[in-house]
């Protein structure tokens, strides 16, 4: 098996709610994230899927610490990444970087590539001078597909595509050893989007990057991920490789999202069965009891009220097929 790089045990994101005149009056919390272990093989990508506020984006902020843990353990490449200080965590970020849902507004309009690319050269002090930096540029650039004159334009001067990879660039001047991709082709369109998920294949091939690329379409990532978790209210409800959870899902969750993806054969679209969920999402900050998918899900039982169900492996599953659900047994039987 490929060693983790990454190694999450029990994460949790709590947001404060505040209310009344007095301002440090903590009258509960939004759990963003709630006790969510995974790992991330080196050299692999690992898929996080889930809806929108789900915590996917807020555990990838958590993984970078740009969001502190409320509880649990990161571990990256064997350094224990909670118990680090500003300055040990400033030098952890030189291999850790992170690509932007929207590249227009996570790049500074007052600067230019070059300023954009040499600012973590500087604040990490690579590169002996000016022009050894820029040689530093000129050769991400060439890797992203970007033209050498770039360097003297601005963000609003290109393209979405292009701004994209200018992002890429941004994370890849580093060298990091992972990067966090947060929905790095949503703002794309469609026929670029399969460029850029082209390119950041490449470049994990040619620099042996490990990725954690959080998502909402399931396209996207069958498409680039190795392996793929399933985000449902701040847990992590099913996890296997891309091959077994889109060949096989267990989990009720997973199977209405999967019943949501389009098909371009129009016989199978037409008979295939739709799962459709009823009621709202559940507010993070009074989650339900027990299965946190029990209140829109068709299967429910008492015992899903009581029993918060964990990750486990169900007979004739692959080793790393899991799935937190008490009757997926019967549920794949029926």
């Amino acid at each position: 098996m490929t060693p983790a790089l990454v190694e999450i045990k029990d994460l949790q994101v709590y947001f404060p709610i505040m209310r009344g005149m007095v301002i440090d009056r903590v009258v509960g919390h939004v759990k963003a994230v709630d006790g969510v272990t995974l790992s991330v093989p080196r050299g692999r990508t690992y898929g996080l899927v889930g809806e929108s506020g789900c915590g996917k984006t807020t555990l990838g902020r958590a993984l970078l610490r740009l969001v502190e843990p409320t509880g649990g353990t990161i571990t990256f490449d064997g350094t224990d990444l909670t118990s680090l200080d500003v300055a040990g965590m400033r030098n952890m970020r030189r291999r850790m970087q992170m690509i932007f849902q929207d590249p227009l507004s996570s790049l500074d309009p007052r600067q230019n590539v070059e300023s954009i690319l040499t600012e973590g050269l500087s604040a990490h002090r690579i590169g002996a001078d000016r022009a050894a930096r820029r040689d530093i540029v000129c050769e991400t650039l060439d890797a992203v597909g970007l033209p050498r004159w770039a360097l003297s334009r601005y963000p609003h001067e290109f393209s979405g595509g292009q701004r994209q990879r200018i992002g890429i660039a941004r994370a890849l001047v580093l060298s990091p050893d992972l990067i966090v991709a947060d929905e790095p082709v949503s703002a794309l369109d469609v026929s670029i989007q399969a460029q850029v998920l082209n390119l950041l294949a490449r470049l994990q091939a040619d620099r042996e990057l490990t990725y954690l690329v959080i998502a909402h379409d399931l396209a996207v990532v069958r498409h680039i991920s190795d392996v793929v978790g399933v985000m449902y209210l701040g847990a992590l409800v099913e996890q296997a490789s891309s091959l077994d959870l889109y060949r096989r899902p267990l989990h009720p969750y997973t199977k209405a999202l999967m019943s949501a993806v389009p098909v371009p054969d129009p016989v199978v679209e037409e008979r295939r069965e739709r799962i459709l969920l009823s009621g709202d999402l559940p507010s993070p900050a009074n989650p339900p009891s027990g299965c946190r998918f029990r209140t829109r899900c068709p299967w429910a039982r008492e015992r899903c009220a009581s029993d918060r169900p964990e990750l486990r492996t169900i007979e004739g599953a692959s080793g790393d097929h899991t799935v937190a659900c008490h009757f997926a047994e019967e549920i794949e039987a029926a």
